[in-house]
């Protein structure tokens, strides 16, 4: 079962996650979500257990509990969204540009 887990603090790390969870049964993997730009933290993260009746049991106990002076929600995790395509329709290069008009 996948798990969400947000309002992490953001010194909270990957093997730190883990430990959390480890207690509950076995983690597959523990993920800190990490901003691309800034490379620090985005206060949130996942969590692999294979054991879903362990994995419902750490949701139940750790969701509100406080880690580094900060409630932790603990969820499980929805399935990702599929997102359209980007695409350059209606923005500045999209063949309707000034010079491309004619009178």
């Amino acid at each position: 079962m996948n798990i969400y887990v947000s309002n992490l603090s953001f010194n909270v790390q990957d093997e730190d996650l883990r430990e959390f969870f480890t207690p509950y049964g076995e983690v597959n993997s523990a993920k800190i979500i990490m901003d691309r730009e800034t490379s620090r933290s985005r206060g949130f993260g996942f969590i692999e257990m294979p054991d879903e009746a362990a994995s419902k049991k750490a949701i139940a106990e750790l969701n509100g509990a406080t880690v580094e002076n900060r409630t932790i929600t603990v969820n499980e995790a929805r399935p990702k969204e599929a997102r359209p395509a980007r695409s350059n329709n209606g923005g500045y290069n999209n063949g309707n540009g000034y010079n491309n008009n004619r009178y």
